[in-house]
Protein backbone atom coordinates (compact mmCIF):
# COMPACT_ATOMS: atom_id res chain seq x y z
CA UNK A 1 0.00 0.00 0.00
CA UNK A 2 1.47 3.53 -0.75
CA UNK A 3 1.42 6.28 1.53
CA UNK A 4 -1.33 7.74 -0.43
CA UNK A 5 -3.51 5.35 0.04
CA UNK A 6 -2.77 4.35 3.24
CA UNK A 7 -3.40 8.59 3.71
CA UNK A 8 -6.88 8.02 1.30
CA UNK A 9 -8.04 5.05 3.95
CA UNK A 10 -7.44 6.52 7.12
CA UNK A 11 -8.89 10.11 5.84
CA UNK A 12 -11.76 7.93 4.91
CA UNK A 13 -11.93 6.25 8.28
CA UNK A 14 -11.99 9.61 10.29
CA UNK A 15 -13.77 11.45 7.95
CA UNK A 16 -16.77 9.08 8.47
CA UNK A 17 -16.51 9.66 12.42
CA UNK A 18 -16.58 12.96 11.60
CA UNK A 19 -20.18 12.72 10.09
CA UNK A 20 -21.23 11.18 13.18
CA UNK A 21 -20.20 14.16 15.22
CA UNK A 22 -21.85 16.60 12.80
CA UNK A 23 -25.20 14.74 12.64
CA UNK A 24 -25.27 14.29 16.34
CA UNK A 25 -25.31 18.33 16.44
CA UNK A 26 -28.62 19.75 17.55
CA UNK A 27 -30.10 21.60 14.78
CA UNK A 28 -31.71 24.05 16.81
CA UNK A 29 -28.50 25.24 18.62
CA UNK A 30 -25.94 26.58 15.82
CA UNK A 31 -25.63 29.50 17.57
CA UNK A 32 -24.33 28.20 20.43
CA UNK A 33 -21.32 30.07 21.44
CA UNK A 34 -19.21 28.93 24.03
CA UNK A 35 -17.16 31.72 24.76
CA UNK A 36 -16.18 35.66 23.73
CA UNK A 37 -13.48 34.12 21.09
CA UNK A 38 -14.70 31.06 19.93
CA UNK A 39 -16.39 30.86 16.57
CA UNK A 40 -20.68 29.67 16.64
CA UNK A 41 -21.23 26.15 15.95
CA UNK A 42 -22.58 27.06 12.65
CA UNK A 43 -19.27 28.40 11.62
CA UNK A 44 -17.17 25.72 13.29
CA UNK A 45 -19.58 23.11 11.43
CA UNK A 46 -18.96 25.09 8.53
CA UNK A 47 -15.28 24.79 8.86
CA UNK A 48 -15.21 20.62 8.16
CA UNK A 49 -16.31 22.08 4.39
CA UNK A 50 -14.43 25.00 4.00
CA UNK A 51 -10.93 23.47 5.66
CA UNK A 52 -10.95 20.99 3.16
CA UNK A 53 -11.94 22.70 -0.23
CA UNK A 54 -8.94 25.29 0.68
CA UNK A 55 -6.28 22.81 2.15
CA UNK A 56 -7.02 20.28 -0.79
CA UNK A 57 -7.54 22.85 -3.80
CA UNK A 58 -4.16 24.98 -2.14
CA UNK A 59 -1.87 21.81 -2.08
CA UNK A 60 -2.62 20.74 -5.45
CA UNK A 61 -2.59 24.05 -7.16
CA UNK A 62 -0.08 25.98 -4.50
CA UNK A 63 -2.66 28.59 -4.36
CA UNK A 64 -4.34 28.66 -0.26
CA UNK A 65 -7.31 30.97 -0.72
CA UNK A 66 -8.80 31.33 3.26
CA UNK A 67 -10.59 35.14 2.03
CA UNK A 68 -13.27 33.72 -0.90
CA UNK A 69 -14.99 31.32 1.07
CA UNK A 70 -18.80 31.07 0.52
CA UNK A 71 -20.78 31.62 3.56
CA UNK A 72 -22.49 28.66 5.48
CA UNK A 73 -26.15 27.34 4.31
CA UNK A 74 -28.48 28.38 6.68
CA UNK A 75 -29.12 24.87 8.07
CA UNK A 76 -27.71 21.97 9.67
CA UNK A 77 -28.82 19.57 7.26
CA UNK A 78 -28.03 22.40 4.17
CA UNK A 79 -24.47 22.40 6.14
CA UNK A 80 -23.79 18.45 6.54
CA UNK A 81 -24.72 17.73 2.77
CA UNK A 82 -22.38 20.29 1.82
CA UNK A 83 -19.47 18.80 3.98
CA UNK A 84 -20.50 15.25 2.38
CA UNK A 85 -19.97 16.85 -1.13
CA UNK A 86 -16.99 18.36 -0.54
CA UNK A 87 -15.48 15.64 1.00
CA UNK A 88 -16.81 13.13 -1.74
CA UNK A 89 -14.99 15.94 -4.35
CA UNK A 90 -11.35 16.30 -2.40
CA UNK A 91 -10.98 12.74 -1.98
CA UNK A 92 -10.83 12.03 -6.31
CA UNK A 93 -9.09 14.73 -6.32
CA UNK A 94 -6.72 13.11 -3.85
CA UNK A 95 -7.09 9.67 -5.47
CA UNK A 96 -6.14 11.32 -9.49
CA UNK A 97 -2.88 12.55 -7.82
CA UNK A 98 0.18 10.27 -8.98
CA UNK A 99 2.51 8.83 -6.15
CA UNK A 100 5.01 11.40 -7.60
CA UNK A 101 2.55 14.27 -7.71
CA UNK A 102 1.89 13.50 -4.17
CA UNK A 103 5.50 14.18 -3.09
CA UNK A 104 5.88 17.34 -4.71
CA UNK A 105 5.81 20.65 -2.30
CA UNK A 106 4.15 23.95 -2.26
CA UNK A 107 4.50 26.79 -0.32
CA UNK A 108 2.71 27.05 3.11
CA UNK A 109 3.03 28.64 5.99
CA UNK A 110 5.46 26.97 8.75
CA UNK A 111 5.37 29.82 10.93
CA UNK A 112 4.17 32.77 12.09
CA UNK A 113 5.06 35.14 8.99
CA UNK A 114 7.32 32.25 7.39
CA UNK A 115 6.43 30.58 4.37
CA UNK A 116 8.32 27.28 3.77
CA UNK A 117 8.19 24.43 1.43
CA UNK A 118 6.02 21.53 2.46
CA UNK A 119 5.47 18.58 1.09
CA UNK A 120 1.78 18.02 -0.44
CA UNK A 121 1.47 14.49 1.31
CA UNK A 122 2.36 16.25 4.70
CA UNK A 123 -0.26 19.04 4.00
CA UNK A 124 -2.94 16.42 3.83
CA UNK A 125 -2.24 14.66 6.71
CA UNK A 126 -1.71 18.32 8.32
CA UNK A 127 -6.04 19.00 6.92
CA UNK A 128 -6.59 15.34 8.63
CA UNK A 129 -4.69 16.31 11.92
CA UNK A 130 -6.58 19.66 11.74
CA UNK A 131 -9.98 17.81 11.35
CA UNK A 132 -9.15 15.77 14.18
CA UNK A 133 -8.61 19.15 16.58
CA UNK A 134 -12.20 20.75 15.23
CA UNK A 135 -14.08 17.52 15.82
CA UNK A 136 -12.88 17.45 19.16
CA UNK A 137 -13.87 21.33 19.56
CA UNK A 138 -17.07 20.37 18.03
CA UNK A 139 -17.41 17.44 20.41
CA UNK A 140 -17.44 19.80 23.28
CA UNK A 141 -20.11 22.19 21.55
CA UNK A 142 -21.92 18.97 21.24
CA UNK A 143 -22.43 18.01 24.46
CA UNK A 144 -22.63 22.09 25.67
CA UNK A 145 -25.97 22.41 23.35
CA UNK A 146 -27.44 18.91 25.19
CA UNK A 147 -26.70 16.51 22.65
CA UNK A 148 -25.64 13.05 22.37
CA UNK A 149 -21.51 12.38 22.03
CA UNK A 150 -21.31 9.46 19.74
CA UNK A 151 -18.48 7.18 20.31
CA UNK A 152 -15.63 8.73 18.77
CA UNK A 153 -12.15 6.61 19.58
CA UNK A 154 -13.89 4.97 22.18
CA UNK A 155 -16.62 4.46 24.16
CA UNK A 156 -18.42 7.79 25.40
CA UNK A 157 -21.21 8.31 28.06
CA UNK A 158 -23.73 8.61 25.30
CA UNK A 159 -22.44 5.52 23.57
CA UNK A 160 -21.47 3.07 25.87
CA UNK A 161 -19.30 0.06 24.49
CA UNK A 162 -20.49 -2.77 27.33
Amino acid sequence: MTEKERFLQVWEQEFQTTLKVLKAYPANRLDLKPAEKSRSAKELLWTFALEEKVFVTGAITGQFDFQNVPNAPATLDEIVSAVEQAHKENVEKVRSLSDEDFERTVKFMVAPKQVGDVRRGDMFQFLLSDMIHHRGQLSVYLRMAGGKVPSIYGPSADEPWM
